[in-house]
């Protein structure tokens, strides 16, 4: 432990000496001649270290850069993770979560049947059995075991989805193909990073492989982007099925309505059900919260009036064996079947992807104590309506509906599928925010639909793209059948992939036993890729679509991610370099005017090349300038408290900073322009007086050399919340040979390396009202349009993909400064062609 002391800003608590960290192999040797390499260094911006050494687990005293300090945790900020208790509020929880999660999953006893026994027709009570056992037992092992039992807890900060996963990886490992992680991130207090103990081996080298290897990366990249694709079709397909299968009972009520009209009366009503989408998940949730709660009673019920009219002999499917006599009979109908059983799980994979909503316990006791009794009840009341009516094996059930209840069932079965069709749909939009944060498709307008919940969203080009497609899924076919088969490769592709990531997250972050990992993959793996192999079968009946839509989805990701790849390497490549700036001098070689320029690009480090275009074209440049860099770090929620990070470009006297902005892929970037200025002003001067505080660390660590004690209390640097850290390299430490080299040819700070205290707070003085001046005199926003080109000499599919489709994804894509209301006279743009 060490011990600090009050030194005027602040008391300095006790801390750990050590802490453990990854480092090179030989990062520990000789931390005097880090620091004396660190002093001599003239470029205040450190390059990228070499991330293909060798690191491994050691421990070590704590190391922070500039960045670090400006990442520190804030204890007492407001967090998002925030509940309230009360009982009303969970009431109010449990009717969401039914409107939101579980609508699709609930409304499956509409049609699972009906699929199933269209593939392997009914001769004796003993099909029935084996099919209804086989029923029971995937939404046991499916829903329940898998995805309440174990994937509910590889969520992300609560939340989920098939990006939330490969961020949990990411996060945990370098698995991102985009080079612009900063070890800073990781001191995000949502970061929750858990550092893999020495004593699991597996884990250091399951990270290693991963971090080290671009083929393990690009391919736990297409196996996410797959499963994305899916997600999407599952939205399309979802509400197609939901909806058709509750207006088929209108030909039972009426004789007079055929096909055709159930066609259309399903289009009428698709439409009116997107169009209400954008009026959010918490009003709309809350509205059929209590259709859905007497939804799942009428399924029980009727369950359970047509077990005790038919008998309970279906009690008998609980036992396994029936499964085996069931395929023993037929082998082959019994396989082409198992497409139609797996529908009994669709809105597995919504319960999860939809649970940045609502919590995790909300989501498992509503399952366990409502939903699962409820849909058990309701399968066994039509497998015992069927032991008596062999012959009427399709619409199963509203003919097992008692007649007196019949319409009233129907209506509350009409209205419980068109909330199902929304349970996807809100699933569908929050993955593709996730995507777009973490750039893996294209920038769209997300509209937050809810003040109290951050997550609650509604993308309006994906609402209409879903209904287009959806509509002409339902006009197409026009059956139950032939969607049911594209419904079961959507939802089996999905589900592939999240046993993948899953058992990655158990290796990698969860660290639990290999037997019980082996286990998982390979039963969860197994039985999923024998639904999978059966849906294949049925591929020309309808299936095909899917893997179509899916596959034109995945190359849209793919491109775009790509393309924003090779952007961003361009870019690094071409970034101007330190000794041009130090050349140009202070005034950057132009005129300096009055005012604060912020010059958006996407680079983390280094000054990019679009800002040697603005000195050529523009008169004059501004008195200040801040590169602004928009940044999302793998996690849902940046504290704004954390949000701004700062780092000086060029010496003192230039006037020049570093920002990265910082955004977890579910925050909210709506910011008026005027409010983003000032919490990027107030976080400026508060990186000063910080920079400021640590010049005079330094200077008392030069003047107290008495003994090694007060020595390393120098090395220590108070946090604005009164943590207390050490600095094993002195943050500032490469000031003084660069105070000494520009002291030479500066102007404006001539002034002696051993200045008096009282003379370094005129300068911190004199510095902020700098700031305060050139922010008077106004703000602009200097954007840097960077597009690319293939150049002459590369492939002709390179040229096509990127001259082509990834150069109308960039024209027809949302900019990132649409999300900041800035007046038209306040911008100024440049544009600029890279060569890729």
């Amino acid at each position: 432990m060490a011990e600090g002391s009050e030194r005027g800003y602040g008391q300095l608590a006790k801390m750990d000496s050590t802490e453990s960290r990854w480092v090179a192999r030989d990062e520990e040797e000789d931390s005097d001649e880090e620091g004396e390499s660190l002093s001599q260094r003239m470029g205040l911006e450190s390059e990228e270290e070499d991330d293909n050494v060798e690191q491994r687990l050691i421990r070590t005293a704590p190391r922070i850069d500039s960045f670090d300090v400006e990442a520190l945790e804030v204890p007492g900020a407001p967090r998002n993770d925030f509940e309230d208790d009360s009982l009303g509020r969970h009431i109010v929880l449990a009717l969401q979560t039914l409107g939101v999660v579980f609508g699709d999953v609930g409304t499956s006893p509409l049609y699972t049947f009906d699929v199933l026994f269209n593939k392997y027709p009914l001769a004796q009570k003993e099909d029935v059995l084996g099919a209804l056992s086989l029923v029971l037992y995937t939404l046991i092992l499916i829903p329940l075991v898998k995805y309440i039992l174990v994937v509910l807890w590889a969520n992300d900060n609560g939340e989920g989805g098939t990006f939330a996963l490969y961020s949990l990886i990411c996060r945990n490992a370098k698995a991102s193909l985009l080079p612009n992680q900063l070890p800073s991130d990781a001191r995000i207090s949502s970061f929750r990073l858990k550092v893999p103990s020495p004593e699991l081996e597996r884990s250091l080298k399951i990270k290693e492989y991963l971090e080290n290897s671009l083929l393990l990366k690009k391919l736990l990249l297409i196996l996410v982007l797959f499963g994305t694709s899916m997600v999407i079709a599952d939205g399309v397909v979802t509400p197609a099925m939901s909806v058709m299968s509750a207006f088929s009972g209108l030909k039972l009520g009426i004789s007079s309505v055929e096909q055709d009209e159930v066609v259309m009366i399903s289009i009428a009503s698709l439409i009116v059900l997107f169009s209400v989408q954008r009026f959010g998940t918490s009003k709309v949730g809350l509205a059929v919260g209590p259709a859905l709660f007497i939804w799942f009673c009428s399924l029980g019920f009727v369950g359970i009036y047509n077990l005790f009219k038919y008998g309970t002999d279906v009690l008998r499917a609980f036992s396994p064996v029936y499964i085996y006599y069931f395929f023993q009979r037929n082998p082959t109908q019994a396989w082409m079947s198992l497409g139609g059983c797996l529908l009994c799980a669709t809105g597995s994979e919504a319960m999860f992807a939809d649970l940045c909503y609502f919590s995790v316990r909300s989501v498992q006791l509503t399952f366990l104590f409502l939903v699962l009794p409820c849909l058990i009840l309701g399968y066994l009341g039509q497998a015992a309506f069927l032991m008596e009516n062999f012959t009427e094996n399709q619409q199963v059930f509203f003919s097992s509906i008692p007649s007196e209840a019949f319409w009233p069932v129907f209506l509350i079965a009409t209205i419980a599928a068109l909330i199902a069709s929304r349970a996807m749909t809100t699933a569908t939009f929050s993955c593709i925010k996730q995507s777009i944060a973490l750039g893996c498709f294209p920038r769209l307008k997300i509209i937050h639909t809810s003040r109290k919940f951050m997550g609650q969203i509604y993308i309006p080009v994906i609402n209409w793209f879903l209904l287009v497609f959806c509509v002409a899924f339902v006009a197409t076919f026009g059956n139950i059948y032939e969607i049911g088969n594209a419904y079961g490769i959507a939802e089996l592709g999905v589900m592939i992939m999240t046993t993948i990531l899953v058992t990655i997250i158990m290796l990698l972050i969860w660290q639990i036993n290999i037997v019980f990992v082996l286990c998982f993959l390979t039963f969860f793996l197994g039985l999923e890729l024998l639904f999978f192999s059966s849906v294949l079968g049925s591929v020309v009946d309808g299936s095909w679509v899917m893997l179509v839509f899916a596959a034109v989805l995945f190359m849209i990701m793919y491109i775009w991610n790509y393309g924003s790849k090779l952007k961003y390497e361009t870019e690094v490549k071409q970034k101007l370099s330190m000794d041009l700036m130090m050349e140009l001098g202070s005034n950057l070689g132009t005129i300096r005017a009055p005012g604060i320029g912020l010059v958006y690009n996407e680079l983390v480090k280094g000054i990019p090349a679009i800002f040697g275009h603005f000195l050529t074209t523009l008169p004059a440049i501004h008195s200040m300038i801040i590169f602004v860099c928009i940044k999302y770090v793998p996690v849902p929620v940046v504290p704004q408290t954390e949000r701004f990070l700062f780092r000086r470009v060029c010496p003192k006297s230039f006037h020049v900073f570093r920002c990265i902005a910082r955004y977890g892929y579910k925050d909210v970037r709506k910011e008026h322009h005027l409010i983003f200025e000032q919490l990027l002003i107030e976080s400026l001067e508060k990186f000063i007086r910080r920079e400021a505080q640590e010049r005079s660390l330094e200077s008392d660590e030069d003047r107290d050399t008495d003994s090694e004690n007060e020595v390393s209390c120098s090395n220590i640097l108070v946090a604005p919340n009164g943590s207390v850290y050490s600095l094993g390299v002195p943050l500032m430490a490469g000031y003084s040979g660069i105070d000494r080299t520009i002291s030479e040819a500066s102007t404006s700070f001539d002034e002696p390396r051993d200045e008096t205290v009282t003379d370094a707070r005129q300068s911190l003085e004199r510095e902020l009202s700098f700031i305060h001046k050139a922010k008077e005199s106004g703000v602009v926003y200097l954007l840097g349009h960077g597009d690319i080109r293939a150049r002459k000499e590369s492939w002709f599919i390179k040229k096509l993909v990127i001259n082509y489709f990834y150069a109308f994804l960039r024209r027809n894509c949302r900019r990132g400064i649409a999300s900041l209301s800035v007046p038209h006279t306040n911008l100024m743009q440049v544009g600029m062609t890279y060569m890729v």
